[in-house]
């Protein structure tokens, strides 16, 4: 194996044979990194913990010596003697199955990313109630220090060099990293496509990585599709046709309520929504307040929960003015505009763009639908994946030529190839 006599460790504490909670260590002599920081989700878990202690408890989340903030008490954990002079995290994007424990992080630890996942973060949780709080909140901000870089910017940790490169994924920020080490390159697509609005992105980063030892790749696709596996029917082959599609279902749904919910940090998705669509699309306040703190671009909005974002209020639309039309607006059903359901005009449409619930292995899912067939409004599914569908996952394997490959964050990571070298399928907690 090309690892053989390698100075350069690799460890795999999470992420392995399930999709998310992605913790992984590359170590090299007095330094490491580790890559992401998420917890593992089950949405249909009888227990879903929410502080440091009972995710540890439940296994949804490692226990990683010297890495956790050490003013959080814990009982039945303790850290060794911390042998390493040079320490950091990376975080590739900005989905919480990947970023949610980022604020248990010991706060001498450095965590990177690209400046425009540092700049969701820092949005997307400014309610305290997108990541796990802070042990100690001091009331001036939510979120752990994180240094931004720049797009293809080099991080020195001791003898390891990360280059943090931009990919394509259905996330504002997403990025893969490039490492290396005095005897080892390895590269980690994170989550990854060849689909989106950056396909070039992720063709650069596969060209940077061509040839590396070892290639770490997300394979969520492989977890439910075989190769060869057509499109659900309907389902657009990219982001521009699922643009088109939202916009034809309102185009031929004239004289009728139209509403929607997207997830929220797919930035690049809603600000192509906000441009195009015949109606005049109106978030609410928070969703405006994040395209506008990430991209610049003020959007009409509505506002439940009276909370300051700094918004221009003549862009405001009073919510009574949304429940009554059926003509002029295409309006996000958020989570407090959903208390409201029961105002929704019966025939009305819906459109669901990779909102939560994600889907059906979610129990929240199938009510969800059902409570518009229950109201007479028709419900669209309208979804493109943000990860890479199989037979482009062989088409990155085979433009990078690792030497090793090692899929991960997968259910069935042993439907994936390599046709170029080796492939591992790794354990939990193993080290190679």
């Amino acid at each position: 194996m090309v690892l053989k006599d390698k100075k350069t460790k690799i460890t795999f504490h999470s992420g392995v044979l399930t999709i998310g909670g992605t913790i992984i260590e590359v170590a090299y002599e007095d330094s490491h990194i580790f890559f992401d920081f998420g917890s593992e989700y089950n949405p249909a878990a009888k227990v879903n913990p929410t502080d440091l202690q009972g995710l540890l408890d439940e296994k949804l989340v490692p226990f990683l010596d010297n890495m956790f903030d050490p003013k959080i008490p814990l009982k039945g954990y303790e850290s060794k003697e911390n042998n390493f002079k040079n320490t950091a995290v990376f975080l590739s994007h900005i989905h919480l199955d990947h970023s949610k424990i980022v604020n248990y992080l010991n706060p001498e630890v450095p965590l990177y990313t690209l400046e425009g996942t540092k700049s969701l973060l820092n949005t997307l949780n400014i309610n305290n109630d997108f990541l796990f709080p802070l042990y100690e909140n001091n009331g001036i901000k939510n979120t752990r220090d994180v240094n931004g870089v720049k797009e293809n910017e080099v991080v020195q940790v001791g003898k390891i060099k990360v280059k943090v490169m931009p990919v394509d994924h259905d996330a504002y920020g997403a990025c893969g990293l490039f490492i290396e080490t005095p005897d080892l390159t390895i590269a980690y697509t994170g989550d990854i496509r060849l689909h989106g609005y950056r396909k070039n992105d992720t063709l650069n980063f596969c060209k940077e990585s061509e040839n590396c030892d070892v290639l770490l790749i997300e394979g969520v696709s492989v977890s439910f599709q075989d190769f060869g596996d057509s499109l659900r029917d309907g389902e657009p082959a990219n982001e521009s046709e699922l643009i088109d599609k939202i916009n034809k279902i309102v185009n031929d749904n004239k004289g009728k309520q139209i509403t929607f919910n997207y997830y929220i940090a797919n930035v690049e998705r809603i600000l192509n929504i906000l441009k195009t669509n015949p109606r005049t699309v109106v978030l609410d306040s928070y969703s405006a307040y994040v395209v506008k703190e990430a991209a610049g671009y003020e959007a009409y909005y509505y506002d439940l929960d009276n909370k300051e974002y700094g918004l221009n209020p003549e862009l405001k639309i009073e919510f009574e003015e949304l429940i009554n039309d059926t003509e002029k607006y295409f309006w996000q059903l958020g989570t407090l505009a959903l208390k409201h359901f029961n105002e929704l005009k019966e025939g009305g449409v819906y459109i669901h763009c990779d909102a939560q619930p994600l889907g059906e292995f979610d129990p929240a899912f199938e009510p969800f639908v059902k409570s518009f067939a229950d109201r007479n409004i028709e419900f669209n599914r309208v979804v493109c994946s943000g990860h890479a569908r199989p037979y482009d996952l062989i088409e990155i394997i085979n433009l990078i030529k690792p030497k090793l490959l090692a899929p991960i964050h997968s259910y069935r990571p042993e439907k994936l190839y390599n046709e170029n070298g080796d492939m591992i399928l790794v354990e939990k907690g193993q080290t190679i």
